[in-house]
């Protein structure tokens, strides 16, 4: 509990749509700020909260969830900060919000905390919607039955929050209250509950008997989840495994007794709650539903909302890209000419501006992408996807709601990466993760762009097999994606699979305010995080492609500019190349001469034996190196390689035209058929790309799933390009 003289401590608790988002935001305004939980990386918000009296109070998002059964981590950090878990304070009061057009389903999580024994308010959502269904709410109903106030609210308007914070402050003033135990158990379960309630340690319970089994119920639900070792003593864990063993050996489901128990109280008191709503009103949601839920119309529809979703991210994002690029590459002129040359310079326009620039270029859609997931949610169609999809992305070890991010990844890894938030289960955001990266991003489109256009020269004849290899290449990852999450299901992050338990929300007009403030902060949170992640990894990869400054190079090029310039005064023949031809000639062939002695290059070299089997020689090994800063990089890093300047374009034809025309020192061909479709399987599978190193790191909140990823996806790569490439040399294929 809160100190003399401190802020009360509010939590704010509540299932997934019941408009908590919105009620916190109204309460604290623009005041609230993103934290993590202690011990885990389940984020929650908190913020001030101006009661009527004039005093604040802290009040805490808890993360949405259907009750306090550790089903996930979400679900684990709620019960924790409600009960106090150390080493999380014990809240004053708790608010509950709940949807007053599905308030029995809302309850359940109700009870669970008033058998804790927190002093609780209800805050009814949704009042207006019941009232248009033809329906009534009587609030002192259900706080006669349950002992908690019951104030309806609406966040948007700001109705209702005033009467609130009013009730709150009754009830802070009233002081701490006792456990209430309203549902009716059966005896054996009475037993069960009594056996672990007895290890509950004191510091739990205060001395609250109907406390101790609130807890004692909690943990015979959730004992079966690896992270609640962490989070109830051991005494309690071993006598709720071995209740649950003795029940199970009886043929007795204590889930279903649990959860039978409360849901019997709820049917025998709602109906004195709410008023049942016209059959029409009912129909009119069900006949949308029938549509959007058809396994064919569904699915239609479905592809033409994301179809629409995903034109509008690229049209929307591209000129907000270019325009960065361009601030960016602004900016660095402007520090070129206000700097002379050195290694200050470079490092602050090669290093640093380009850095801040490799972040700020995702930012477009990431925006773009928050805002469209956030619209879909909050108008209630994300819910109908999720039940769609479901049984397909179940199939292969996947949650419903991954299909989403996977889709997303076909633009971009790192915010499909943060879409993953909309899924409960860490086990199945981190699965969502481990594959996202395999889907086909528009940065391996270059990449892919110019190895096909090396291997089929631009012409009418070949146009078919082009959009044929680029269509396998996208079907290629889709396969190998869905396999590795069938295996990795199964093994790295083995677990009970979790049914789809969703409310279906009413359609309603999203709240743009919500969503905008939504898009901003998670945005922000991805620069702050990730973004420096990234402008790190951006300085090193400059460090090693710059360094040494002075190498000893083969040619000697400032000889070699003055004889230019020396031969440019004698009349040449028409047709040669002009003085500034052959000089930028001579300056790109110094910076590819330069990149091959880098500690990139020598890099290369040293790697050469480990892909030489892949069919790559030491300078595809730099532009694969180059290319962690970002996949496409791999053009414009091949193109200083050979020494023809800056080409960010794959369809440049210098380079084009080199790539095909490129011998090795036996004069066989480099780029040979079979070494461009080892190349374009290896960058299908590998994790070239510190932004998304960056984003699962973020997420998953450890940099051991980070690891994994680069591991799985290197291996991965090199075992797959060495198939092709030996495969093809036993079929024959140049």
């Amino acid at each position: 509990m809160t100190t003399a003289g401190a802020s009360p401590r509010i939590v704010l608790a509540g299932n997934p749509n019941a408009g908590k988002t919105t009620l916190f935001n109204a309460l604290t305004g623009l005041r609230a700020k993103v934290a993590n939980y202690p011990g885990v990386t389940v984020e929650f918000e908190s913020g001030a909260w101006l009661l009527p009296d004039g005093s604040r109070a802290e009040l805490v998002d808890l993360p949405g969830c259907y009750s306090l059964s550790a089903l996930s981590a979400e679900e684990n950090v709620a019960i924790r900060a409600i009960v106090g878990v150390p080493p999380m304070p014990a809240p004053d009061a708790v608010v509950i919000v709940a949807d007053a057009t599905e308030l029995p389903r809302h309850l359940y999580l109700a009870l669970q905390i008033k058998e804790l024994g927190v002093p609780s308010v209800l805050a009814l959502t949704m009042v207006d919607a019941i009232a248009r269904a033809g329906a009534s709410i009587d609030a002192g109903a259900i706080e006669a039955a349950t002992g908690m106030p019951a104030v309806p609210v609406h966040g948007p308007s700001g109705r209702g929050l005033r009467e609130l914070g009013d009730t709150l402050q009754r009830v802070l003033a009233a002081g701490e209250v006792a456990g209430v135990e309203l549902a009716d158990e059966p005896a054996a379960l009475r037993a069960d509950v009594a056996s672990v309630a007895a290890h509950v340690p004191g510091e739990l319970h205060h001395d609250d008997a109907v406390r101790a089994r609130a807890i004692a119920r909690w943990t015979l639900s959730s004992i079966e989840e690896a992270e609640l070792h962490s989070t109830v003593p051991r005494d309690v864990a071993v006598a709720a495994r071995a209740r649950r063993d003795a029940a199970r050996a009886a043929g007795r489901d204590l889930d279903v007794e649990l959860a039978g128990a409360r849901y019997a109280w709820i049917d025998r008191h709602s109906p004195a709650f709410v008023a049942r709503r016209r059959p029409a009103a009912r129909r009119a949601t069900d006949r949308i539903d029938a549509v959007l839920l058809h396994p064919l119309f569904g699915f239609a529809l479905f592809a033409v909302v994301m179809t629409v979703v995903f034109q509008a991210l690229f049209v929307g994002a591209d000129p907000l890209i270019g325009g960065i690029e361009t601030a960016v590459g602004a900016l660095g002129d402007f520090a070129r000419a206000q700097l002379g040359a050195g290694l200050l310079r470079d490092f602050l326009t090669e290093g640093v501006i380009e850095g801040v620039g490799a972040v700020l270029v995702f930012l477009p859609q990431i925006l773009l992408m928050f805002l469209f997931l956030g619209l879909l949610e909050d108008s209630g169609y994300m819910a109908r996807v999720v039940v769609l999809m479901d049984r397909v992305m179940r199939s292969v070890g996947l949650h419903g709601r991954a299909f989403v991010p996977m889709l997303s990844g076909f633009a971009c890894a790192v915010p499909a990466i943060l879409a993953t938030r909309t899924m409960e289960r860490r086990r199945d955001r981190l699965l969502t993760m481990l594959v996202v990266p395999l889907m086909t991003c528009s940065a391996r489109l270059p990449v892919y762009g110019l190895l096909i256009a090396a291997l089929y020269p631009a012409d009418g004849a070949t146009s078919f097999g082009q959009g044929a290899l680029m269509a396998a290449m996208y079907l290629f990852s889709i396969v190998v994606a869905l396999v590795a999450s069938h295996v990795f299901g199964r093994t790295v992050l083995k677990g009970r699979p979790a049914p789809l338990v969703m409310q279906m929300p009413p359609y309603r007009r999203p709240h743009l305010r919500t969503v905008a403030r939504m898009m901003l902060q998670r945005s922000g949170v991805f620069v702050r995080d990730a973004g420096t992640v990234i402008l790190a990894c951006t300085i090193v990869l400059w460090f090693l492609l710059s360094f040494p400054r002075e190498p000893a190079l083969e040619r000697d090029y400032d000889a070699l500019r003055a004889e230019a310039k020396n031969a440019a005064i004698v009349e040449v023949s028409p047709g040669a190349p002009s003085l500034q031809e052959r000089l930028a000639a001579l300056d790109s062939a110094e910076r590819g001469d330069r990149l091959r002695h880098s500690y990139a290059g020598r890099l290369g070299r040293t790697i050469e034996p480990v892909i030489a089997p892949l069919g790559f020689d030491w300078q595809i090994g730099i532009g694969i190196l180059g290319a962690f800063a970002a996949r496409e990089v791999f053009v414009a890093t091949m193109a200083v390689v050979y020494g023809l300047g800056d080409v960010d374009d794959a369809g440049s034809q210098p380079l084009r035209d080199r790539i095909r025309a490129e011998r090795r020192s036996d004069g066989t061909r480099v780029f040979t058929p079979r070494t461009c479709l080892s190349l374009m399987v290896f960058f299908a599978l590998a994790c070239q790309c510190m932004s998304t190193l960056a984003a699962v790191r973020r997420e998953s909140g450890t940099w051991k799933w980070a690891a994994f990823l680069f591991a799985y996806m290197s291996v991965l790569a090199w075992v797959a390009s060495f198939c092709v490439y030996q495969l093809g040399g036993v079929l024959g294929l140049a």
